[in-house]
């Protein structure tokens, strides 16, 4: 099974999470519930900077037995208690790739809880080795991106959850349950924090989060159900609150992958990359879905042979090989790509957006010359004019007729002018943007 590469469209402008945005980090879909970072009491901060005692050699047995017991306490949220082993089994065994990775993100973690400035620094470049040792032995995994990405951006600790201080209070105190593995007096920090400010997006998170934990935990499959359902409800909330950030979207997705659901949790991936198109952390979801249902994905392939270059004076030159205008394969539509896009340059733009001082490429500009190429070739195909039609054409026109030009332009076609237009359409045609996911680019 192969799933090809989507293209993360970064022209988008992030619209993360400027507040703790370190706590909602994961390793990725599958194993969500290890690795959003939490504040971890304070007390931890000598476990970090001071050397752990040397240990003898050990035989493989004994190493294979620390190594899963650490192991055990990362999953369990225990970071605290799995670094020292860590550091004793990467100086047992300095080449073990996994082991670097723990210790880098269980150390980077609790970096979040050291008050003190130098401190926390100490504690955030002792992560950082780690992780880049890792990433010598040739570690590649998302939790390795992940850790490295977030070391590379300002430390968040000092933001505040809410303006309200009462808010962040519980918020932190939530976090503290969190770590300690008390997850119903964490559910109750959350709750009081968002009864405090309704506005809070992370309370309704996170509490979602905990419910998720304990469905994951759950041995019981009733119990299990209930939980994960409950966790939903909680992510619900959070969207209500802000539907366009990614967080909230693909944690629902998890937990209704982790009940089965998995046609609900694949529209909840795609909800993710709607909300933010560029974080690829909903990418990353879906693709981990397509990977356990052994589904393909790609955007159609459209290719477009027509050359254009802005002059000097801002006239667009069209560049467009004359000989595919006889192609047997209607290729010739494409001369109406360039004709359109000229016009616009010249004028239509001014008329369209008069308030605008500066000519830029726009979604209207890109799918009017776009759907000129579609409705042209679909006519010389219906009069007989040409009996087939390339790939491209084929692909563009059936996109054409579903009316899903414009999502197939954002996710494959994009860049700065045309991203401007996305949080307007988005409003407006967010059923758009799920189809053509839906129906173009999840090969089911």
């Amino acid at each position: 099974m192969v799933i090809d590469s989507l293209a993360f469209p970064l022209m988008f402008s992030t619209n993360g999470l400027p507040k703790g945005c370190l706590l909602m980090t994961r390793q990725n879909s599958m194993l969500r519930h290890k690795n959003r970072i939490a504040v971890c009491a304070l007390v931890l901060l000598g476990v970090i900077i001071c050397n752990v005692p040397r240990t003898q050699a050990q035989d493989t047995a004994d190493y294979q037995k620390e190594r899963e017991r650490a192991m055990l306490l990362y999953d369990q949220n225990k970071f605290a208690d799995a670094i020292p082993i860590l550091e004793k089994l990467v100086k047992i065994k300095s080449d073990d790739v996994v082991i670097w990775e723990r210790l880098g993100w269980s150390t980077l973690v609790v970096a979040g809880s050291i008050k003190d400035p130098t401190a926390r620094k100490q504690a955030r470049d002792h992560a950082r080795a780690a992780l880049l040792r890792a990433k010598e032995l040739g570690g590649n995994s998302e939790l390795l991106r992940e850790g490295l990405d977030s070391l590379s951006k300002p430390d968040p600790t000092d933001l505040a959850f809410s303006s309200n201080k009462e808010a962040d209070a519980a918020m932190r105190e939530g976090e503290e349950a969190h770590t300690r593995g008390d997850l119903d007096k964490a559910i109750a920090d959350y709750q009081r924090a968002l009864q405090l400010d309704p506005k809070l997006y992370f309370a309704p998170l996170f509490i979602g989060d905990m419910y998720y934990k304990k469905g994951y935990q759950a041995s019981d499959p009733r119990a299990k159900n209930e939980l994960l359902d409950k966790a939903g409800e909680w992510f619900a909330k959070a969207i209500a609150i802000e539907e366009n950030i990614e967080t909230a979207h693909r944690y629902w997705g998890d937990s209704l992958m982790l009940q089965g659901k998995q046609q609900e949790a694949m529209m909840k991936f795609v909800d993710a990359i709607i909300a933010e198109p560029g974080n690829r952390n909903g990418y990353m979801g879906l693709s981990q879905w397509a990977g356990r249902n052994q589904v393909n994905m790609a955007h159609p392939k459209i290719d477009i042979p027509v050359k254009l270059s802005m002059t000097a004076d801002k006239k667009l030159e069209v560049s467009f090989d004359p000989a595919l205008k006889d192609s047997a394969d209607g290729s010739g539509a494409w001369e109406q790509y360039g004709v359109v896009r000229s016009r616009w340059v010249a004028e239509g733009f001014a008329k369209a957006y008069p308030n605008e001082p500066t000519y830029r490429h726009t979604l209207r500009e890109e799918t009017e010359a776009l759907r000129a190429v579609a409705e042209t070739a679909s006519s010389w195909l219906k009069s007989g004019k040409v009996k087939s039609l390339s790939p491209s054409l084929a692909a563009l026109v059936k996109l054409n007729e579903a009316g899903l030009i414009e999502p197939f332009i954002f996710f494959t076609h994009v860049d700065q002018g045309i991203a401007r237009d996305y949080p307007a359409y988005r409003q407006a045609n967010r059923d758009k943007l799920r189809r053509y996911w839906k129906e173009f680019v999840i090969q089911q």
